[in-house]
């Protein structure tokens, strides 16, 4: 790893092979120029491009929808306890069974040491202020710890209907003000209505995963400079983009050097109370 290099990737998966597979995928493999991938992918493949985009630690996030868990939060947790210095545990739940969700989530923050619950809730087909998020909401915001969500359209051949930040992220933070909710894939084509969420509320933030640089939306880039200089992290979706690519053309926005940090390190470790 090289020395005197700090960036967090809130938002990376290891893939297992259900995930990497899996058929609602199979757009953002074409994109990827894979079809089929048939042999595990060893997490040093994933260290070995963490490192050379210069990312020193990764967010990893279970996955858990209508179908059951497609990376468990055991998985996650093995990974962690490997390699602690690198990863950090985001953990996912099964929202149809709320008490065991409740559960689940304290089990995620307090025994397996998580930092966050990913909800994706186009993977659910329902939107984020549906009951059913609810229950885990209050338990994020009991234990003070954000809860990722996504927002923006899908690549995956699913409605983006639940993505949207207004009425939804929006709504959710006016019923939980004390709750931290990351924003996950920048909002775009509805950027200007995340900002103006994440301007509005004090606990709404900004990934920019699924993102390179290059197509960070002007709007979003002068919210970095600006008034957003403490709202926006960097993120991935690794392994559908490296870090590599997300931070080839990052000099080409011309950031200030403490909005650069900000970005790319800072606030994560504020939001997600990472030790530096």
């Amino acid at each position: 790893m090289p020395e005197k290099i700090k960036t967090i990737d809130v938002w990376m998966q290891h893939p297992n092979l259900e995930f990497i597979n899996h058929p609602m995928f199979a757009s953002l493999r074409k994109w990827m120029g894979i079809e089929r991938v048939t042999e595990p992918i060893p997490v040093e493949t994933t260290l070995a491009v963490m490192d050379q985009g210069r990312v020193h630690k990764g967010l990893i996030c279970a996955w858990w929808g209508p179908q059951g868990a497609l990376i468990s939060n055991e998985e996650v947790a093995a990974i962690v306890k490997r390699y602690p210095e690198r990863f950090i545990g985001i953990g996912s739940v099964n929202l149809y069974k709320p008490m065991a969700a409740v559960r689940e989530t304290r089990r995620c923050i307090r025994d397996l040491g998580f930092k966050g619950i990913r909800i994706v809730q186009w993977f659910w087909n329902l939107p984020p202020t549906d009951r059913l998020y609810y229950p885990v909401y209050a338990e994020c915001a009991a234990l003070d710890v954000p809860v990722c969500l996504q927002v923006g359209h899908t690549g995956p051949f699913c409605p983006s209907e639940p993505g949207r930040p207004i009425p939804y992220i929006d709504q959710v933070a006016l019923d939980f003000p004390e709750l931290k909710i990351v924003c996950g894939h920048i909002g775009y084509p509805w950027t200007t209505e995340m900002i103006a969420v994440a301007t509005k509320h004090p606990n709404v933030f900004i990934d920019t995963s699924a993102y390179t640089a290059k197509r960070f939306p002007n709007e979003l880039t002068a919210y970095m400079r600006t008034n957003g200089r403490k709202k926006v992290m960097f993120g991935t979706n690794y392994p559908m983009i490296t870090p590599a690519k997300c931070l080839e053309d990052l000099k080409a926005l011309q950031l200030e050097e403490e909005v650069q940090d900000l970005f790319l390190f800072n606030n994560a470790e504020r939001v997600f109370k990472i030790e530096p």
